[in-house]
């Protein structure tokens, strides 16, 4: 009979026995508050429902944030106003950013022409996300080509993403080995 927990007198101590005391202290502070100061009180309420219900508009905004681009991205692959990605317009582009002497960004938009157009040639598969050097890596074409290849990402890092400034010279040739790039003469079967 005296193996019966209210015959225990040892307190057994809770793991969360600290937090419970924290919050009780905390209750009881705030009624002391309240007694004490009445309209101190109402004042310090008034503020942390105001910082509650800020807190809630912020939270709010933010996952409006992160939800509205998939939405945006559902109705362009649906054709309600998706981008256009083909190369023909990237290279109508790259034509009028260098006619602006903006070669750098030209060199971009040449580049996404020559992976769309190897991406239509089975040569490599185009997704937005992918970087230049992955493209390298997954092209089928032969070393040469390949080669090629890889010294125009090399090129386009350096001026695109490098910063470093580049002149038409260096445009048409780039030009022109993506051109010779975007034939697929060099495709090695899969």
């Amino acid at each position: 009979m005296f193996a019966r927990p209210e015959f225990q007198w040892v307190e057994h101590r809770r793991a969360l026995s600290w937090l419970a005391n924290l919050w009780q202290s905390l209750i009881d502070w705030l009624n002391r508050l309240a007694d004490q100061h009445p309209l101190g009180f109402d004042i310090g309420l008034g503020l942390v429902i105001v910082a509650v219900a800020l807190l809630v508009v912020h939270i709010g905004y933010v996952v409006w944030r992160i939800v509205r681009p998939s939405a945006r991205t559902e109705s362009a692959a649906h054709g309600t106003g998706a981008v256009v990605v083909d190369a023909a317009t990237h290279l109508a582009r790259a034509a009028e950013l260098a006619r602006g002497g903006r070669y750098a960004e030209a060199m971009g938009h040449r580049f996404l022409a020559v992976v769309l157009e190897m991406d239509r040639l089975e040569v490599v598969r185009f997704h937005a996300s992918k970087t230049p050097a992955e493209y390298v890596g997954e092209a089928r074409l032969d070393d040469a080509s390949r080669s090629s290849f890889a010294a125009l990402v090399a090129q386009l890092y350096r001026h695109l993403f490098g910063a470093i400034p580049c002149d038409e010279t260096e445009y048409r040739a780039f030009g022109a080995v993506a051109q010779e790039l975007s034939r697929g003469q060099h495709v090695v079967p899969a």
